[in-house]
């Protein structure tokens, strides 16, 4: 993910990773434990949020592999395992796997896809998935539905009114369900599922979640446009997320858009000359 390096890391995975991140990343791996699988693998897997909960969840003899094209991302993943808990970190580009054809039983990118090329992206996990193999991911529904975007959006506009920094919109930029589900049409999934899910945490720590907002990859368009001190945002951002949603604790909402897709167990020619139609969505 273009921006998360260095000084990035560590508030992303330590205060916004319990709030925006543990949940959904415990749901994930517990549907794709639902099913056998020998190998897994992990695309834009970041600081390992969701690989831990994949490695928690799934049989220990299952070879996981995590990808993420930030080496500060995979080197803090790595720390978070032990060698024999058989998990392989690599630094690779997700619209360009380094990995054969039909390698892995599934594939899971959360969080990820509004950072690569999806259509790349898609054929890549397609590719690398074995028939009846599910490709889950998730992206984060409109700012209308979480206030990491607009609140902080807002709280940036009183500090630069006429050149506001746009970064934390880019994650919430792919929450159309239509043009991502086509694009996974075209790629060759089939059984596609669509799931928007609604949540609340409560932020035990206010301050360090405003602060690691705007120490995200944001900073960097705030030390370019200059004048302003970073920790004045944050406390900004602090006092309108406790106005917002209240203290002790503060309750956030957040929503997210689920797909689950799968490989088709017959190949296309195979299904075209039995008749069975390319496509199917329940």
């Amino acid at each position: 993910m273009a921006g998360y390096e260095g000084d990035v890391v560590t508030p992303y995975d330590q205060d916004l990773g319990p709030v925006l991140f543990e949940h959904y990343g415990a749901d994930t791996a517990r549907r794709v434990a639902e099913r056998s699988v020998r190998d897994v693998l992990e695309i834009a897997a970041g600081t390992g949020i969701v690989t831990r909960h994949l490695r928690n969840e799934l049989a220990k003899d299952v070879r996981l592999t995590a990808i993420d094209i930030s080496d500060s991302m995979m080197e803090a993943a790595r720390k978070k395992f032990l060698p024999h808990e058989q998990v392989a970190f690599q630094v690779a580009d997700a619209t360009a796997l380094p990995f054969d054809d039909e390698a892995f039983d599934a594939v899971v990118c959360q969080f990820g896809v509004m950072f690569f090329d999806k259509e790349a992206g898609f054929r890549e996990a397609y590719r690398t998935l074995r028939r009846g193999g599910r490709y889950l991911l998730r992206v984060w529904d409109s700012e209308h539905y979480n206030p990491f975007a607009s609140l902080s959006f807002e709280v940036l506009k009183q500090f630069f009114p006429s050149d506001t920094p746009r970064f934390l919109f880019d994650p919430v930029a792919c929450h159309q369900i239509d043009p991502i589900k086509e694009k996974l049409i075209r790629a060759g999934f089939d059984r596609i599922v669509i799931s928007v899910e609604r949540k609340e945490h409560d932020i035990l720590d206010v301050a360090a979640f405003a602060r690691a907002l705007v120490f995200t990859p944001v900073i960097t368009e705030i030390r370019d446009r200059g004048g302003v001190d970073p920790e004045e945002i944050s406390e900004a951002l602090t006092e309108a997320l406790i106005k917002e949603y209240g203290s002790n604790p503060t309750r956030y909402p957040m929503q997210a858009i689920l797909f689950e897709a799968e490989k088709p167990i017959a190949s296309p020619f195979l299904r075209n000359l039995l008749g069975h139609p390319s496509h199917q969505k329940e």
